[in-house]
């Protein structure tokens, strides 16, 4: 019998082993994890209700990533794709760019798994608000690497896992660097040099910057072609992988 995401996400839990941390880096992590859980609230409750409301399934989606050295553990976003959409096309996708020199431009311009407005919510970052609750199970922090995909994973090379050395983020120095502007080997590296660099002053600037780097992205969403640096056809081709066309 298929075990259920529930069954899935204890099974996880069992066997992750959370890496030994600075006393500073879990004070900060949980510090601004429960503040923003308190003021934001407001934000997940009206998140819920409105993708309860465009889309039918669960608010929740749940997807298996991979953390501190390799572990795998379930990470929570806020559900911004119709129910049963397939990721068949996303994974080939980040498949072709870890083999290539283009930027790692997301497919949501025009990707119809999306609900009403879902683009402009991971724009904004507001679907990965549920991975507050991965830093407080220490599986995440606020700031590091972006968790990869099992399927990723799996196409690196021994230098490349070395930014699984540290927790996954919610933001990270990629992130704060130019992000989707970025190929797959610069992402790498700034990645290993947040793991060799990690400090309290590095931490601070990367969650500083964050806010604007989102408002930034979107603001982006919203202007037509902002996908043309990608190679000829590429976005669209996998856009019709990703619905199955």
């Amino acid at each position: 019998m298929k075990p259920s995401p529930a069954t899935d996400l204890h099974r996880f839990d069992l066997g992750y082993q959370p890496p030994k941390r600075e006393s500073w880096e879990t004070l900060v992590d949980y510090a601004i994890t429960l503040g923003a859980l308190m003021v934001l609230a407001p934000v997940f409750i009206s998140i819920a209700l409105y993708i309860k409301v465009v889309s039918r399934g669960p608010v929740i989606f749940k997807q298996k990533r991979v953390g501190f050295d390799g572990q795998p553990f379930m990470i929570f976003k806020f559900r911004t794709m119709h129910l049963n959409a397939s990721t068949a096309g996303h994974e080939n996708y980040t498949a072709n760019l870890i083999h290539s020199d283009a930027p790692m431009m997301k497919l949501d311009a025009h990707d119809s798994r999306l609900i009403p407005l879902g683009k402009y919510i991971r724009a904004a970052g507001l679907d990965e608000l549920p991975q507050l609750i991965n830093v407080l199970h220490r599986e995440m922090s606020v700031v590091g690497p972006r968790p990869s995909l099992p399927t990723e994973y799996a196409e690196y090379s021994s230098h490349e896992k070395e930014r699984v050395q540290t927790l996954p983020g919610l933001t990270g120095l990629w992130q704060v660097s130019g992000k989707n502007e970025l190929t797959f080997d610069q992402m790498i590296e700034l990645d290993i040099e947040y793991v060799k660099c990690k400090n309290l002053w590095l931490y601070t600037v990367i969650v500083v910057k964050t806010p604007l780097v989102l408002i930034k992205q979107l603001l982006q969403s919203r202007v037509p072609g902002v996908l043309t640096s990608m190679p000829t056809g590429s976005v669209q081709r996998y856009e019709k992988e990703a619905v199955g066309q």
